[in-house]
């Protein structure tokens, strides 16, 4: 039977699931991080697949989403964007160490794994913490500035008004550029990785994260099976079940106890 807890820790909320006969083992942990506007009960199948293979599986509530939400619009959580993605980062640590303090974690057994949003948060993580065992991004991008980049000159084309000075964008894309996976992937340290990303998806640039792809293959020359992009022709912006398949198949490759 698999096990569904809700809990929060230092304002996080967060589900847990596990199997009954797991709850107080020793057994791989992965985090699965949802995305924009969405929330963790929105996730439940890719935790449920995971439980299912021996995981134990944390999926927290992003900032200003789920349980977290005061309110703001799809536009006003746009513009806070950035934020979001940074302070997911930095509450990861927060998680980790609640369940180490339990003495539930795996040495090497840790997996981050998210969908868009939490794709992007799951690889700027990997700039942060060398903890992080192997990771998953289905539709992330971990060219930070340039996505980021990107997104204003899409909100001007529309003709919205910018909310920040040019000094507030020069200091946000130098901000981004700590978490910016393209800039430092020696970073990466020859973990696992996996993208998933649909070729029509208009949301999050597939180009961006494809090049980012080729760009790190040499780093992963002499270890070729820790690396993988599938690219999906007919997808758009929406996970396969073949993704999320994969997803669970990859962390039973390369997340062991």
């Amino acid at each position: 039977m698999i096990l569904v807890d809700k809990s929060t820790i230092q304002t996080i909320p967060f589900l847990h699931l596990v199997k009954e006969e797991n709850i107080d083992k020793k057994v791989p942990l992965c985090f699965f991080i949802h995305g924009f506007t969405s929330a963790k009960e929105h996730n439940l199948h890719y935790a449920y697949y995971l439980a299912e293979k021996g995981f134990r599986v944390i999926l927290p509530d992003a900032l200003e989403h789920g349980e977290r939400s005061t309110g703001k619009s799809e536009h006003q959580l746009g513009e806070v964007f950035w934020k979001i993605v940074l302070h997911t980062i930095h509450e990861l640590p927060i998680l980790k160490e609640h369940f180490e303090e339990k003495g539930l974690v795996v040495p090497n057994g840790i997996g981050v794994a998210g969908t868009s949003m939490g794709g992007i948060i799951t690889l700027g993580a990997l700039t942060q913490y060398q903890w992080i065992s192997s990771a998953v991004s289905l539709m992330g991008n971990p060219t930070y500035v340039k996505f980021a980049q990107a997104q204003l000159e899409q909100v001007e084309a529309l003709g919205y008004d910018i909310s920040f000075s040019k000094e507030e964008i020069k200091s946000m894309l130098y901000e981004l550029s700590h978490y910016d996976l393209s800039l430092q992937p020696e970073k990466l340290a020859g973990r696992p990785l996996m993208f998933w990303h649909g070729k029509r998806d208009k949301v999050v640039p597939f180009n961006l994260t494809r090049e980012f792809y080729e760009s790190i293959l040499p780093y992963y020359e002499e270890h070729k099976d820790k690396l993988l992009f599938i690219e999906d022709e007919k997808a758009d912006h929406k996970v396969s079940r073949d993704a999320v398949l994969g997803l669970v198949e990859w962390f039973e490759k390369h997340l062991t106890a």
